[in-house]
Order: C-alpha cells, then sequence, then structure tokens
C-alpha cells in the first residue's frame, strides 16, 4: 500500500497522469478589478459626504452672519427698540464673540482674546471660538457699537447652547448703534 501524497488535490492530466496541485483560489481578473473599484467607489463616496457636511456649516455660518446682519440693520432704522432673536449655529462653535481688535482684553472670556484677534481682518468684530471651528473665522456686522458691548468684556461672548445662540439687539433713544446683549 502507497502512502498517500500531502499534497491537498490531485487531477488527472490531458495525458492521463496523475498531477499533483496545491491548494490554490482562482480568482478572474474581473473580480479581482471589481473589487478594487468598490473599494475605490467606497473611498470617493465617504470623501464626498464628509465634504458636503462642510459646506453645510460654512453655510450654516453665512446664514447666520446674513440673518444676524438683516435683524442688527431692522432695528437699527428705527428710533428704539429690543429684539430678543434666537439664531442656529454648528455645535462645533462653542461662542459667538463680538471683539474691539484695537482695545485690550478684559472681562470673563479675556484668555479669547489672542486667539480671536488673529482671525481679525480689517474692520471685522464677530468671530467665532474655538479659531477653527467653522470656515468663516471672523466677520464685520455693521452698524453695531461694538465700543459699547466691549466696555466690560473684550470679548464679549455668547455660548452657542446646542447649537442655539440667543441675544438681545437694543438700540436707545438717542443712540447711533445697535448694543447687543445676553438673552
Amino acid at each position: 500500500m502507497e502512502k498517500s501524497k500531502s499534497k491537498i488535490y490531485t487531477h488527472l492530466s490531458k495525458h492521463g497522469q496523475m498531477k499533483e496541485r496545491k491548494g490554490q483560489l482562482k480568482i478572474s481578473f474581473g473580480m479581482i478589478f471589481s473589487v478594487i473599484m468598490i473599494i475605490i467607489f467606497l473611498t470617493f463616496t465617504f470623501y464626498a459626504i464628509r465634504t458636503f457636511l462642510g459646506i453645510q456649516e460654512k453655510a450654516t455660518v453665512g446664514l447666520f452672519l446674513d440673518d444676524f446682519q438683516d435683524d442688527i440693520n431692522s432695528v437699527w432704522q428705527s428710533i428704539e427698540g429690543s429684539q430678543e432673536r434666537e439664531y442656529n449655529l454648528p455645535q462645533k462653535i462653542e461662542y459667538v464673540c463680538f471683539i474691539d481688535g484695537d482695545g485690550l482684553a478684559r472681562g470673563e472670556n479675556n484668555d479669547f482674546f489672542s486667539d480671536l484677534k488673529i482671525t481679525l481682518l480689517d474692520e471685522n468684530n464677530i468671530a467665532f471660538y474655538p479659531v477653527g471651528s467653522s470656515g468663516i473665522e471672523s466677520s464685520e456686522i455693521r452698524n453695531i457699537d461694538i465700543g459699547e458691548i466691549t466696555t466690560s468684556e473684550n470679548p464679549f461672548c455668547i455660548e452657542n447652547k446646542g447649537g442655539k445662540v440667543k441675544l438681545t439687539l437694543v438700540k436707545e433713544t438717542g443712540k447711533a448703534q445697535v448694543k447687543i446683549e445676553r438673552r
């Protein structure tokens, strides 16, 4: 009796001879190509989704700035008035800060001042903390009294709680610009 061979498979060749064959997995080129294409497609899909979410956050910040400026203008055009407002922002933004770049740091959030001042360009007076939390780091809001707003706190920051920023816009009789207060 012959000892069995240690090879896994045997088969007959074209000429009737017994050939030994080791375990092989035959995968066609088409199958390998398909798997590679699926991997590439999934990678591209995840990249596109992440990019889309980033654009959505920038759009939310842009809409906040537009709506906020419109509300400021509405109060500014009146003789006097007060409006309580609520705005949506991405939750990555922890604070909306009003900053007088020419003034000195003071008050509760004075440790934010040096980080926020770096993001200010020209006449910008609003910034988002932490720096880098939005695609728009700072902007200019017209018709606000930044000197009055930052009298006791520079920067004057309002917390973003659960994606909502609540504040009050105030214009007093005889004043030319709008003041912002926490709600």
